[in-house]
Parts: C-alpha cells; sequence; structure tokens
C-alpha cells in the first residue's frame, strides 16, 4: 500500500506543478510587459517636467498678473470712448480684453457702450494695460491661452 501512496502523492505533486506553471508563466509574462510600460511612461512623465519646467522659466515674471499703482488708477479717466481706443490701439478684440480683465466679453461691451463702467479690480488692469504695447499685450494672451 505504501508504494501505491508513493505514486499518487508524486501523480499529484506533479500535476498540481503544472497546472501552477499553466497559470503563473502568462501572467508572469504579462508583469514583464506592465513593468516596461511603466517605465516608459515615467520616462515620458520625467521629459514633460523637464519641458514645462523649462517653459516656466522662459515666461517673463511681469505676464502673471497686470498692476498699476493705486494713486494712477484713482487719476485716471474712464469712457466707453477710451476703453475703445484702448483696445484698438492694443489690436485686441473685445473677447481677448474680457480674458486679460478676467471678464466676460458682454461686460466689455457695455463698457464700450457706457452701459456699465469698470470695477476698481477692471480699473486697475486697464490702467496696467495702457502702459502695455502690442507685443506684450500678445505675450500676456498667450501665457494666458497655456495657463487655461
Amino acid at each position: 500500500m505504501g508504494k501505491l501512496e508513493q505514486v499518487m502523492r508524486s501523480e499529484i505533486g506533479r500535476l498540481a506543478r503544472k497546472e501552477v506553471r499553466a497559470t503563473c508563466v502568462p501572467l508572469a509574462r504579462q508583469v514583464r510587459e506592465l513593468k516596461r510600460a511603466v517605465s516608459q511612461l515615467s520616462k515620458v512623465v520625467a521629459r514633460l517636467e523637464k519641458r514645462s519646467g523649462a517653459a516656466a522659466e522662459n515666461r517673463p515674471a511681469a505676464v502673471a498678473k497686470l498692476e498699476a499703482p493705486a494713486d494712477e488708477v484713482a487719476k485716471a479717466r474712464f469712457s466707453a470712448g477710451l476703453v475703445r481706443k484702448l483696445r484698438k490701439r492694443l489690436g485686441i478684440t473685445q473677447g481677448e480684453l474680457a480674458a486679460l480683465l478676467d471678464v466676460s466679453s458682454t461686460t466689455v461691451a457695455f463698457w464700450e457702450q457706457g452701459r456699465n463702467r469698470p470695477t476698481e479690480a477692471s480699473k486697475v488692469g486697464i490702467v496696467a494695460l495702457r502702459r502695455l504695447g502690442r507685443r506684450d499685450v500678445k505675450r500676456l494672451l498667450e501665457s494666458k491661452a497655456a495657463t487655461t
């Protein structure tokens, strides 16, 4: 009886190893493929982070926010014609001016029609835009578009 028991035990062990191998070999292959994919993705992420860091260094600091001295804002006059002239001088649309000042394009249209007046925050932006040229405003718009 001992011999039969030993044969059965060895046969069951052999079959169990065969089943385990049949299950584990494809899984090991998939794990290797996933490790390769993760490695490639981490390299791509590292390159993108490096590029975004370089782009952030090249971005001018003044582009971040439109600011003007408080006394200059207090002295500044605002009228429908002046807002329109400023926009035309800078060569931008109502929508672009709205994007620069973080207001809606309808608000800018109302300013130009004389139906509304700019808020204090918008006045600061308008006064700051008066000191900029077309190239500076285009750079500002590009940086705003890149951040959004």
